[in-house]
């Protein structure tokens, strides 16, 4: 994952230091199932996510974070839920903890998802069943997207 210039700045006062941030999830719909990105640092299959930049409102960071990573143009439909992630430890040390924004979106176009940024190897849709084992909080991200409920989910 590529790491905003805002944090670099941080990290040239705090160094590696425990820092909170935002960030978001997005599960993409369409009628192919659900859009997934394969990651170039773990090679685990996750929902598109990204850090929230300074100043910038979550749903637009959602919707950036699609296109930078997949190329598919989307338009978030509503808020799913708010959680933490666990504390991370990164390799170069840094640590960071993430309140975790989780949005609904859907595909403006039938787009061949492709990864652009570098942060990905792949990018699919996968049938809602039959798509790979995600990590836990996007399994549960993608479990609330696809719940009757009506409003959000917390942690």
């Amino acid at each position: 994952m590529a790491t905003p210039e805002f944090i670099t700045a941080l990290r040239h006062h705090v160094g590696t230091a425990p820092l909170w941030l935002s960030g978001v999830k997005v599960v993409v719909l369409d009628q192919r199932g659900v859009l997934l990105v394969r990651r170039s640092d773990n090679g685990l299959w996750t929902l598109p996510a990204g850090i929230i930049e300074p100043g910038e409102e979550p749903a637009v960071t959602a919707v950036r974070e699609v296109q930078e990573e997949t190329g598919v143009r989307c338009a978030v439909t509503h808020l799913i839920g708010v959680g933490v992630t666990a504390p991370t430890q990164y390799p170069n040390g840094d640590q960071a903890q993430y309140v975790d924004i989780v949005f609904r979106a859907e595909a403006l176009d039938e787009l061949q998802p492709r990864p652009l940024d570098g942060e990905n190897l792949e990018t699919a849709y996968f049938a809602l069943d039959a798509y790979p084992q995600l990590p836990p909080l996007h399994e549960r991200a993608l479990r609330w997207a696809l719940a009757p409920r009506v409003g959000g989910y917390f942690g």
